[in-house]
């Protein structure tokens, strides 16, 4: 059976857990060949396994997005593997501490900035080359529905959110007569180990977290791959410049 993206060769960055493992694996049922990069190698070598194992093609590199060198090392090896680059799929990120912007730690705020939004520059900086030569790609930036409304102690965190609406939505302008397609992916609270190291249990963290949204729980990382894979396929194919919110209605309160 064919797949909505057969023969087209994808990255995900921050596909070793959470929502990038989901969105790797979604891609490569749909008949994408996926280079696997986060910055933890091990994780990374396990996904691009599972893929393989299930019928998939799929490799796998450290990646630090925050370092060019290494960003353009995880497009060098995609380019490699699989011949070229057709679809980026932007996801590594880090979580700051809590605090308002007189007690974070400067290095938090650097931190946050360095991954969450110049990472996704670093990516689309060494990946557009080979994207503009298929004459047919997409780009999705994970976001967050953060980068529209804000929460007490996450300055960083919802800055670097917002910021990445905007640099998909000038990227969008910029390639669009090189079809290029530049769309921004917002996820609410989703069920990741993310939520267990914040609230402890994942019963907790449904309890206080999922309560804060309109659907009364938090999503799943397989509902935020299905979004990418749409948003990677033709059909979103006139779709750009635009954020897709899949976050159970936490910004329609």
């Amino acid at each position: 059976m064919s797949g909505k993206l057969d023969g087209r060769p994808a990255i995900v960055s921050g596909a070793g857990a959470g929502i990038g493992r989901a969105t790797a694996i979604a891609l490569a049922r749909e008949g994408a060949s996926v280079l696997c990069a986060d910055i933890d190698e091990g994780t990374a070598t396990a996904v691009a396994a599972e893929i393989e194992a299930a019928g998939g093609k799929a490799a796998a590199c450290r990646c630090d997005v925050s370092d060019s060198a290494s960003a353009k090392a995880a497009v060098d090896a995609a380019v490699a593997a699989f011949g070229g680059v057709q679809i980026l799929v932007s996801g590594a990120a880090v979580f700051t501490e809590n605090g308002s912007v007189d007690a974070i730690d400067e290095g938090e705020w650097h931190k946050a900035i360095a991954v969450n939004l110049t990472g996704s520059f670093l990516m689309c900086r060494h990946a557009v080359p080979h994207i503009r030569a298929t004459g047919n790609g997409s780009i999705i930036l994970i976001a967050s529905q953060m980068a529209r409304v804000a929460n007490a102690g996450q300055a960083a965190y919802c800055t670097t959110k917002g910021g990445l609406l905007q640099l998909a939505t000038a990227m969008s302008l910029d390639h669009a007569a090189e079809g290029i397609r530049v769309n921004t992916l917002s996820p609410g609270g989703i069920a990741t180990q993310r939520m267990t190291k914040r609230f402890g249990d994942m019963e907790t963290a449904q309890r206080i977290w999922g309560a804060k949204h309109p659907l009364g729980r938090l999503g799943e990382p397989e509902e935020i791959a299905a979004a990418a894979v749409f948003l990677a396929s033709d059909d979103a194919s006139f779709m750009t410049g635009a954020d897709l919110l899949v976050d159970g209605g936490y910004t329609a309160w």
